[in-house]
């Protein structure tokens, strides 16, 4: 089956269920498993200029909503030309991804009849359900259902691990300028990690704050986890928070990879969180994830 990942995380879906062989285009973020750009033909491109800082991605963002224009550049030629058979695609959010809309007009442009699975997750059972239709979708049903089950033994044992023991009340801010509180998923993702999450939003969009409200909730712990960034640019982009939660411990945490990809390393990005939350609890996770400061 030739397959279209048009989401970093569907891509990370499709490979972890054993579909990597399959497919024959992503996006320019698309970066695991390491090397699938190379790999496709990369259909899916941003307008946005490189080098802005979060200040100006957030400006460039706001003023091309503002006046109606996409957030992402598909080729529509060189999909036609690969004529996938299944396309991988979200309607969650415009921001972080092609929506499923502008995939469908693209389809009816270039007259192909490519089954289009979105995959559009607010919780965590939505990304354990999403992994399964995948792998039923793309002809690796067993094998989507054994990782599924494989990723609920993993939830379980965090779960036993924080069991009965106090929770911080944990900020997490999605975005530093200005700062964005996280919803969607990532509110359950500290529950389950044996935190309490303040200032989020279960299941619900991303939202702007002030400082001097997101202070007000007084958080124990703060996580910076910025939205597309890793563990290097958390660190960074966490200096302008620390002056405004003085003595408020800092952890940074990489978003891309552990928090904002609706897939299978969510889970490991729940077993560094709870980590962070409560040491001795679980296993430290390997370097790179996630960091006090």
């Amino acid at each position: 089956m030739r397959i279209a990942s048009l989401l970093p995380a569907a891509t990370e879906i499709a490979a972890a269920v054993g579909l990597a062989d399959d497919l024959v285009a992503v996006t320019f973020e698309c970066d695991h498993p390491a090397g699938i750009r190379e790999r496709c033909a990369v259909v899916v491109d941003s307008p946005l200029p490189p080098g802005l800082d979060p200040a100006g991605i957030d400006a460039a963002v706001r003023e091309r909503v503002a006046a109606g224009l996409p957030m992402y550049a598909l080729d529509a030629d060189a999909l036609a030309r690969l004529d996938p058979e299944l396309i991988l695609t979200q309607d969650l959010c415009r921001v972080c991804a092609l929506p499923a809309g502008s995939v469908d007009d693209a389809l009816a442009t270039i007259g192909c009849a490519a089954d289009v699975v979105s995959i559009d997750p607010c919780t965590v059972d939505d990304v354990l359900a999403a992994i399964a239709e995948v792998g039923r979708r793309g002809g690796a049903g067993a094998r989507a259902e054994a990782l599924v089950a494989a990723l609920r033994e993993r939830l379980d044992a965090v779960e036993r691990a924080v069991a009965g023991r106090v929770r911080p009340r944990v900020l997490v801010l999605e975005w530093t300028d200005p700062p964005f509180l996280a919803g969607h998923w990532v509110p359950e993702l500290v529950r389950r990690a044996g935190g309490e999450p303040v200032g989020g939003a279960d299941a619900g969009r991303s939202v702007t704050g002030d400082w001097g409200e997101l202070a007000a909730l007084a958080p124990d712990v703060v996580v910076v986890a910025p939205c597309g960034y890793g563990l290097a640019d958390a660190r960074a982009q966490a200096a302008a928070v620390r002056d405004r939660f003085p003595g408020v411990p800092l952890v940074a945490m990489d978003s891309a990879s552990y928090v904002v990809r609706a897939g299978p390393r969510l889970v490991d990005g729940i077993e560094a969180l709870a980590w962070a939350l409560h040491p001795g609890a679980v296993p430290a996770p390997p370097p790179g994830r996630i960091a006090h400061l």
